[in-house]
């Protein structure tokens, strides 16, 4: 993957760093916008994942990239603590029944509604290029939780990844699944190959995973999350199956929709029960970051659906730049 486009005076800064020896001192970060700020987060966190071609590995733990990252970290969370209130304190055995409230009360866009019934081929295309941001590495964020927990809540979340990397054989890993449905539908599936061109709401949901995955401090609002994640995704997915299968989409195409239909009502009652109450009862004092992190993955969801329903409503593109029609 090579480095996008910079969005502003921190991604241009970042970028001329990173293609250039490690070291340094660490970047000024002063007035930034969101498309400029999460573009330059997603890229600090994307060094722990594959990297970049043109950027030296040793940039993954240099100090003073670690201290630019450090204050992108604040102004997120900070931006989350205003836009997301943190959900009431419950006892450890109330956690899972908080968790399917939390889901219930969820009122966002009707996005796979529309995927389904309305949506042309491009806005189908548009929705796929905007989810393999995150598709083309799915489980790795949460992955990161695994050597933070232990007992029931580990096991928990092992048995939940071992599914979505496929159960050992490579070509059943989700990821994998995912980009047999991007070559379906006419787009690259390289890794990374539309980082470029999708919105800092995009990029948000990603970000939200890496903060969560790779602070211990915040592990809670991390398997939070997976449980979000898990607990919202049967009945859309069933969803996003009948839409491409509408517009024509074959069976390699749709597989890896029809997959999350069936995995994920599974995987919905092991991350409540076994993961999250797991979790909690282990970490009483945590027990409110498993819900701040659930009612994270849901309002940023949320936030995202309505701007690229708003963009398709308006009759443009919800990506940046030109349409994705062949």
């Amino acid at each position: 993957m090579n480095l996008p486009a910079a969005r502003g005076p921190i991604t241009a800064a970042l970028f001329g760093r990173l293609t250039g020896p490690p070291g340094g001192e660490p970047l000024a970060v002063h007035e930034v916008d969101d498309e400029d700020l999460h573009l330059a987060l997603f890229v600090c966190y994307e060094l722990h994942y594959q990297g970049f071609d043109e950027v030296d590995e040793r940039w993954e733990w240099e100090p003073s990239l670690l201290r630019t990252r450090a204050e992108l970290e604040r102004r997120f969370e900070s931006a989350l603590r205003e836009l997301v209130p943190r959900p009431p304190a419950v006892p450890p055995q109330e956690v899972r029944r908080a968790l399917t409230e939390l889901v219930a009360a969820d009122d966002g866009p009707p996005l796979s509604t529309f995927l389904q019934r309305e949506a042309s081929l491009e806005q189908f295309r548009e929705f796929v290029v905007h989810r393999s941001i995150y598709h083309l590495k799915e489980a790795d964020p949460h992955s990161w939780a695994i050597p933070r927990l232990r007992g029931r809540a580990k096991a928990a979340l092992v048995e939940i990844q071992s599914d979505e990397y496929g159960g050992g054989r490579p070509e059943r890993m989700h990821s994998e699944l995912f980009r047999a449905t991007m070559r379906g539908l006419g787009l690259d599936d390289s890794y990374g190959a539309h980082l470029g061109r999708v919105p800092a709401a995009t990029l948000a949901i990603s970000n939200a995973m890496s903060l969560f995955g790779l602070h211990r401090r915040l592990r809670g609002a991390s398997i939070g999350h997976l449980a979000a994640f898990e607990m919202t995704s049967s009945l859309p997915n069933r969803r996003y199956a009948a839409g491409l299968r509408r517009l024509g989409g074959d069976a390699t195409a749709t597989r890896f929709y029809d997959e999350h239909v069936q995995a994920d009502a599974v995987h919905e009652q092991i991350a409540a029960h076994d993961l999250c109450g797991a979790f909690a009862r282990d970490h009483p004092s945590l027990a409110g970051d498993v819900l701040y992190g659930a009612a994270c993955a849901l309002t940023l969801e949320r936030l995202w659906a309505a701007q690229v329903m708003s963009r398709w409503l308006r009759g443009t593109t919800s990506l940046l730049g030109e349409v994705v029609a062949a």
